[in-house]
């Protein structure tokens, strides 16, 4: 390959770079539209080591479900500040849970409890729904290391997605921006 062969190839790199770089991830529920049931294995919690549906049991009130797929520390940030929103508007009674997709529940079971006790997390349970493609009717996008949706009466209000390393303080941000549309809209 000659020299200009070379440098378009370069360029063409570059510009895929580039427009793939800018482009968000989208996962999830998108807002408007109704998050669907789904069971998975608590972690943590009164209910430890059951099956739990949160979606079923939320009906009309606010909720914020996080779906992740690693444990990291900008997550364990993130669901931090919304444990503390769960405090913070209990009069509202929103609710929030963290979901993780695994395999195999039992595998990650010790490492899902030594993350959210390392986070302090005290009102938002954990657990691990057994696939890592996630609930089906949620189309998780396989980029996507964490999604997270907030809902009120059973409809999504804000979805962020975040492929590994996008989740930080910017983005934390973003999300607990988000917070008010669905505890100020309550009845």
């Amino acid at each position: 390959m000659n020299f200009r062969g070379l440098l378009a190839l370069a360029a063409s790199w570059f510009l895929v770079s580039a427009v793939c770089a800018v482009d968000p991830c989208v996962s999830g529920v998108q807002p408007g539209l109704r998050p669907g049931p789904y069971s998975f294995v608590l972690s943590t919690g009164t209910n430890r080591g059951q099956s739990q549906c949160f979606i079923c049991e939320t009906a009309d009130k606010p909720a914020v479900v996080v779906f992740a797929r690693t444990l990291s520390e900008p997550l364990g940030k993130l669901v931090g500040k919304l444990d503390k929103a769960t405090t913070d508007h209990k009069a509202a009674e929103l609710r929030g849970w963290i979901t993780f997709l695994a395999e195999d529940q039992a595998k990650v079971d010790a490492d899902v409890v030594r993350w959210t006790q390392q986070h302090a997390l005290k009102a938002i349970p954990a657990g691990v729904f057994e696939d890592v493609v996630g609930p089906p009717s949620y189309k998780l996008a396989k980029d996507a290391d964490v999604t997270v949706m907030l809902f009120v009466k059973r409809k999504v209000a804000a979805n962020f997605a975040f492929r590994a390393g996008e989740l930080n303080d910017d983005a934390i941000a973003e999300v607990l921006k988000a917070l008010p549309k669905i505890v100020e809209n309550k009845p």
